[in-house]
């Protein structure tokens, strides 16, 4: 029975320490992950003792990767992926161009070939998907706009992640790797490509066409039954399953099935309870996740190449964040999106695993290469957390200092204040509806539907563009700045609604809106139960939590408010 009870030992090992190691972390004021990572690294190979099932703490882990990326995918809808699409798509591709040769750069440096160059610069370039969405929800800012403009851009990279996985091994031989035997009498290059591109689309339209309809219909059935037991069997094999059909059928990586997977559930009403109820297990296997990531590190790389360590780390904690920090600049956003962004690429993980992984098998890359990438894989995780937590601070340095940095946070956009042309009735007496979201849309259309006055303040640049071109009045930029509810014209409004989720920005925003206009109602959208009870009974306004809370009795008050002055 010993070979069946590699499975039980590796999870025991793996919880149990990470538990121990987690605690202590958190007792000495850093993340939780630094003790996961630490887990791994005392049950892995690398280190002398027990020594968990590496295989099998893998496979433990991608099933970690798909379920939080099934969580993403429940947070995020492809509406949101083509609102930051004018950032994400041209940001990932250049920061990922320029993270890829600063790391041929170094490898060239060291007496690499350029297939190892290449291979090793491709794989320092995609930051992990699974670390961002722990520092996202850790932060309070996964639905934010930085949020969602961050997810996106690793969407892209991912997705670009895939056609570099499928093309490595055609391309093997010309780069001066092994060639695969299937490969050796393959197509032309150009219709590989094609092949790719269209099983990417194929797949993408499936899920937008057919899984949106299928999905929710499927999930409304079982939850029809009354059955808990099915209906959260059902969250858990839907992303698991669509993830293996899309990697056999399609070649899509099971991190984009299971981001997928996640979208189109979006659709169902059993959203919210599906990404309850999948919460534990989403825990729980990103957990071995990070451990697994410690089993796979060598420590004796540390001592036997430290300065290419610490040039890796560089690469990734500075050159790729500082590439980033440049580019949402250039794309007129905010400091505080620039440095959320940055901080989010200062990683890297499973995809660039995968990618080292296929670059070894290939004899693309040396086995140093590998190491490596797992050392800087370990560090940054390791320091990301920090990171996120220094971005305030790093911010708030940057504005004392810097007369270029101030300028850059004052400049004149048009979309930041209404235009001078703006009725009247939006002026004065108007509803102000701070985020643009799905319950913000719905507060939106029934104001729209009673001829209500409605300003709606959004960090969504792209979003306020296409809003004033429908004739909506919109201003661009974070509610909690004093200078976007004054361009609101929120000292004569009736009422500020907040319609969106980030908590960092509702406490400065309804402080700014009582000085401004002290007689202003206040009506509050929350994310937790208890952020609801602490803020009704600080007095600040009405709130509102929970899915059918929001979703009825929110846009319900505020049209009640409202019916005696604009009746039809």
């Amino acid at each position: 029975m010993e070979h069946n009870l590699s499975l039980i030992t590796t999870l025991a090992a793996g919880f149990g320490v990470a538990l121990f190691l987690g605690f202590l972390a958190e007792k000495i004021k850093i993340t939780a992950l630094v003790g996961y990572l630490a887990a791994g690294i005392i049950i892995g190979p690398g280190t002398p003792g027990f020594v968990a099932d590496v295989h099998l703490a893998s496979q433990l882990a991608e099933i970690g990767v798909m379920l939080l990326m099934f969580g993403v995918g429940l947070h995020f809808s492809f509406k949101d992926l083509l609102a930051v699409k004018r950032i994400a798509i041209p940001g990932a591709v250049v920061q990922m161009g320029l993270a890829t040769v600063l790391g041929m750069l170094a490898a060239w440096w060291w007496g690499w070939s350029l297939g190892s160059a290449l291979v090793f610069g491709l794989s320092l370039s995609c930051a992990s998907t699974v670390v961002l969405l722990k520092a996202l929800e850790t932060q309070g800012v996964l639905e934010s706009m930085n949020g969602r403009i961050a997810v996106g851009w690793l969407v892209v990279e991912d997705l670009a992640t895939v056609l570099v996985l499928v093309l490595l091994p055609p391309l093997a031989g010309m780069l001066g790797g092994s060639i695969v035997p299937d490969m050796a009498s393959s197509k032309p290059l150009w219709i590989t490509i094609g092949q790719t591109l269209l099983e990417v689309v194929a797949f993408i339209a499936l899920m937008m066409v057919a899984g949106r309809r299928i999905l929710p219909w499927l999930l409304w059935q079982i939850a029809r039954t009354g059955s808990r037991e099915l209906f959260t069997l059902a969250v858990i094999a839907a992303p698991i399953g669509i993830a293996y059909g899309a990697a056999e059928l399609f070649g899509v990586s099971f991190a984009l099935g299971a981001f997928f997977a996640g979208m189109v559930m979006r659709e169902s009403e059993f959203s919210h309870r599906a990404a309850n109820e999948s919460l534990p297990l989403r825990d729980a296997f990103s957990v071995l996740f990070f451990v697994s990531v410690g089993m796979l590190f060598e420590p004796a790389i540390l001592l036997e190449q430290p300065w290419r360590v610490l040039g890796v780390v560089a690469i990734i904690v500075f050159g790729k964040s500082i590439a980033a920090f440049a580019l949402v600049l250039v794309f007129r956003y905010p400091l505080n999106t620039a440095l959320t962004v940055s901080a989010s690429l200062a990683q890297i993980g499973e995809f660039s695993f995968i990618l080292a992984g296929l670059g070894l098998s290939l004899g693309l890359l040396p086995s140093e290469g590998m190491s490596l990438v797992l050392a800087g894989a370990l560090i940054s995780i390791t320091l990301n957390p920090m990171l996120f937590s220094a971005i305030g601070p790093i911010r708030r340095w940057i504005l004392g200092r810097s007369k270029l940095a101030r300028r850059l946070e004052q400049r004149g956009d048009p979309f930041a204040e209404l235009p001078m042309s703006t009725e009247s009735k939006y002026l004065e007496g108007q509803v102000v509806l701070v985020g643009y979201g799905r319950i913000g849309r719905r507060i939106a259309t029934s104001l729209e539907a009673r001829g209500i006055p409605y300003v709606v303040a959004d960090q969504n640049r792209e979003l306020v563009e296409d809003l004033r071109g429908k004739g909506v009045a919109a201003v661009s930029g974070n509610a909690a700045d004093p200078s976007v509810l004054i361009q609101a014209h929120i000292a004569k409004a009736s009422m500020l609604v907040v319609a969106t989720l980030d908590p960092l920005i509702v406490r400065q925003m309804t402080d700014t809106a009582r000085t401004l206009n002290p007689g202003i109602e206040i009506v509050l959208r929350t994310h937790s139960e208890e952020e609801a009870t602490m803020l009704r009974n600080d007095g600040i306004g009405t709130v509102f939590y929970a899915e059918e809370e929001l979703a009825n009795g929110l846009t319900r008050h505020v049209l009640e408010r409202f019916a005696p002055e604009h009746k039809a």
